[in-house]
């Protein structure tokens, strides 16, 4: 491997706690997208919420889910080309995704937790690695 390769490819490399974050970012946005297919399918399959914050109205939380989805999907990708812009979108989908932990606690509280769990990861990877940045070629 010549000299030029080994250092390109070290220019490339992104801290570990990144590229966990871009994959947990890509994998729930999938979830949340099905999810979402789930709610506007009206289907009581995934969480029956129906007398949750949105009442009967699985439709919301079906559009709720595909708003989450899409942020995360897109920041995913953003942090693996190694954006700072999908550090924002990154910290955007950790809190809303905190804010519908604690509405929908009472009524899946295995399913708060573990999405609180990892949107405080996700939040942790984000700050912890801000002083890396990409180095593009110019």
């Amino acid at each position: 491997m010549s000299t030029e390769a080994t250092e390109a490819f070290d220019a490339l490399k992104r801290p570990g706690w990144l590229t966990f974050t871009a994959v947990i970012l890509i994998s729930v946005g999938i979830l949340r997208v099905i999810t979402a297919i789930s709610y506007f399918g009206n289907s009581h399959k995934v969480s029956n919420l129906s007398a949750g914050l949105f009442g009967g109205q699985l439709w919301a939380w079906g559009l709720w889910d595909l708003i989450i989805a899409v942020l995360a999907i897109w920041g995913g990708f953003s942090l693996l080309r190694g954006n700072s812009f999908g550090r924002a979108i990154g910290y955007i989908w950790a809190g809303l995704t905190l804010i519908q932990s604690f509405l929908i606690l009472a009524w899946a509280p295995w399913f708060g937790f573990l999405a609180m769990a990892i949107a405080v990861l996700v939040m942790f990877a984000l700050s912890s690695t801000s002083g890396w940045r990409a180095q593009q070629d110019v």
